[in-house]
């Protein structure tokens, strides 16, 4: 056996595990029925509703309509929304809620959000902490189901899922759909078996005595919250019934500017925290590899395998000649996809187009981890925020 057999196959092995092994390990794991959380009728812990924001005039208002429609008791809800150096009208809409248990927190220079997290959550003394974005739209009974997983005293932490609306999703954004819907499979079933990896950004709770304050350069909150409220024994779980209604990335360029910078806090999640790469110290160490690491080696394997076949091909082996036609006519799938019109035709087309854009995105984000310091001031726009990502 040559070397370019074993990268061949090494690389398609690494890939296969990657998208395809793991979430058929969790499925068949889970077959069994898992541990469900252990919900505690009537637990009505006070909670408050954090948002973080800046330069959110234009959604505040509804954003707040939508957190103060919750069905859950009015005594024991509140709303803080902390201002990371907004310098718009945002401050006049929410003063407009003071009687409505709304409170303001401003910061006056802008830090990021991960700073801006942790004056909130200081400056909380609810029980439990609902994290949410400013642009997304809850459903009525999401904090009632995510308090209910709380009640369960083996939990520190749960997410919500976020929907998308399809309202007007392109082609692109229907191929991101898909890989969200393959997202929550695993995510699902990593919850059931134990503890997700990582939250969703749009819409998480927390109890507050598991918060640990994070460095103020973090990018990924959504990952380095929970992950800490795991390595202190408690699990995190997943409640699909609390929703956080979002729309899908319209083309390559909205969907890039998102998913690269969560990339490349998957990256500064290793530098920040480097005890999560101790197998003993950290609880999801296997988890944590498979759903999140691999993904950043995949872009390298799938150069690696190319790279490796092309040699194999060109050795006038049947085998891998005949093994490089479809593995070349997967990628021309792929890059048809950037042909206007076409994906919205072909759904093999759309999803395979995604598939090597989103893993193209994640070189793009070991780089902006390299040469961009200021990765964790997020900018405001109308896109989507993505599986498990901030705004």
């Amino acid at each position: 056996m040559t070397w370019a057999h074993v990268v061949f196959w090494s690389a398609l092995a690494l890939l296969f595990y990657t998208y395809a092994g793991y979430p058929i390990l969790l499925a068949l794991r889970a077959r069994g029925g898992g541990r469900p959380p252990q919900r505690r009728e009537g637990w009505l812990p006070t909670v408050t509703v954090l948002v973080v924001v800046h330069n959110e005039a234009a959604r505040i208002a509804a954003k707040l309509d939508s957190c103060l429609a919750q069905d859950y008791p009015r005594d024991r809800l509140r709303v803080l929304v902390v201002s990371d150096g907004s310098t718009d009208a945002t401050a006049e809409v929410v003063a407009g809620y003071a009687s409505r248990n709304v409170r303001w927190l401003p910061c006056a220079q802008r830090r990021g959000k991960a700073a801006c997290l942790n004056d909130g959550v200081a400056a909380c003394e609810d029980e439990v902490i609902v994290f949410t974005d400013a642009r997304q739209r809850l459903s009525t009974d999401a904090v009632s189901r995510l308090v209910a997983v709380l009640s369960d005293p083996a939990f520190g932490a749960v997410s919500g899922e976020l929907v998308f609306v399809k309202d007007e999703a392109s082609a692109f954004g229907e191929g991101v759909d898909a890989y969200w819907r393959y997202e929550k499979f695993i995510r699902r079933h990593e919850a059931l078996l134990g503890s997700v990896v990582g939250v969703t950004g749009a819409l998480y709770a927390l109890r507050r005595d598991c918060f640990r304050p994070i460095p103020p350069q973090t990018i990924l909150d959504d990952v380095a919250i929970p992950m800490q409220v795991v390595m202190q024994g408690r699990r995190v779980g997943f409640e699909p019934g609390a929703i956080a209604f979002d729309r899908p990335a319209r083309d390559v360029g909205q969907e890039r500017a998102r998913k690269v910078r969560t990339l490349a806090g998957n990256f500064q999640l290793l530098q920040l925290f480097p005890a999560l790469l101790l197998p003993w110290r950290n609880p999801l160490f296997g988890a944590l590899v498979s759903h999140k690491l691999l993904r950043l080696l995949a872009p390298w394997a799938m150069l690696a395998a190319l790279l490796a076949h092309a040699v194999l091909a060109w050795s006038g082996s049947p085998f891998f000649m005949a093994l490089w036609v479809l593995h070349v006519g997967a990628y021309v799938l792929g890059l048809l996809g950037a042909v206007p019109g076409l994906g919205d035709r072909v759904k093999l087309v759309r999803i395979a187009h995604a598939f090597l854009v989103l893993n193209w995105f994640a070189v793009l984000g070991l780089r902006e981890f390299l040469v961009n310091r200021q990765a964790h001031l997020w900018k405001v726009n109308t896109i989507s925020a993505g599986p498990g990502s901030t705004s």
